[in-house]
């Protein structure tokens, strides 16, 4: 049974035991484990066994709050948390990331335009959507920030502290424990996806998405990479169909540019592909 406010239905709703249930006389009863409410007994809900709860927590949470500000499709951006921006390329470790830190201004730029598109839809379309961390990621949100609008982030808990960047929308700023619920959340929604340069995180995104378009488990979107000779030669596309391992025809997957301005023309141009 769903719960509703109290003056529309006679049940008391869970909140309102929560706080009931913390007004309790300490007793020895009361305070013991197995006494608590299920839904607010923290070492309970984390217990292996509750993993496939926990699982369905982190899908509908973002999902309900997206929902809710009326989020209909987003515009993806991959791409490296190392690159710096370009005020800040003398800082980079190598001179590899250094001369990268063009990216950021493009991504800084493409997020920007998206934005101003996405608000003409009172942003519920082409909602810029990021990892929520620093390099491209803090790119992404930065454009969308200078551009007025909203922008997604979501984060995940990792070993090393890792805060959101400042420019991530508060309420759209999300935090994870479940990559593969995280993936989920980030092509639920995609009207394009945009991979720049990055690292291993960066591939395992490019990769799973691209794997889903391929098998037509997710519909065929633009797939822009930013960066024509740092993919080319991380990645020998050719070589993998010339070996079979990829049809011939799975390289038009993927569109290769080097501005902004081209990856909002693909976009803009856009037809999706007979099934």
């Amino acid at each position: 049974m769903i719960e509703e406010d109290e003056r529309n239905h006679p049940i008391r709703d869970s909140q309102q035991d929560a706080v009931a249930a913390r007004r309790l006389p300490d007793t020895p009863q009361t305070r013991a484990p197995a006494y608590r409410l299920a839904f607010t007994d923290q070492e309970f809900l984390l217990r292996d066994e509750l993993r496939p709860v926990r699982l369905q927590l982190e899908l509908l949470k973002p999902q309900m709050i997206m929902d809710a500000r009326g989020i209909r499709s987003t515009i993806v951006l991959f791409g490296g948390a190392r690159i710096p921006a370009p005020e800040l390329r003398e800082t980079a470790r190598t001179p590899v990331l250094a001369e990268l830190s063009r990216y950021y201004e493009e991504a800084r730029k493409f997020a920007r335009l998206m934005t101003e598109r996405s608000l003409e839809s009172y942003g519920a379309e082409n909602v810029i959507c990021t990892g929520g961390g620093p390099g491209v990621m803090e790119a992404g949100n930065l454009g969308a920030h200078e551009a007025g609008g909203t922008s997604i982030g979501l984060s995940i808990v990792l070993p090393h502290e890792q805060a959101p960047n400042e420019y991530v929308t508060p309420d759209l700023c999300f935090n994870f424990h479940y990559f593969a619920v995280r993936k989920m959340h980030f092509l639920m929604r995609a009207k394009a996806v945009t991979i720049f340069p990055g690292g291993f995180g960066t591939l395992d995104e490019m990769f799973e998405a691209l794997t889903l378009i391929q098998t037509g488990r997710m519909r065929r979107v633009p797939f822009i990479l930013f960066g024509t000779e740092f993919w080319q030669k991380i990645i020998n596309w050719e070589a993998l169909a010339d070996a079979g391992t990829i049809s011939a025809e799975d390289l038009d997957l993927v569109s290769f540019v080097e501005t902004a301005e081209e990856a909002v023309a693909i976009i803009d141009n856009w037809e999706e592909p007979c099934p």
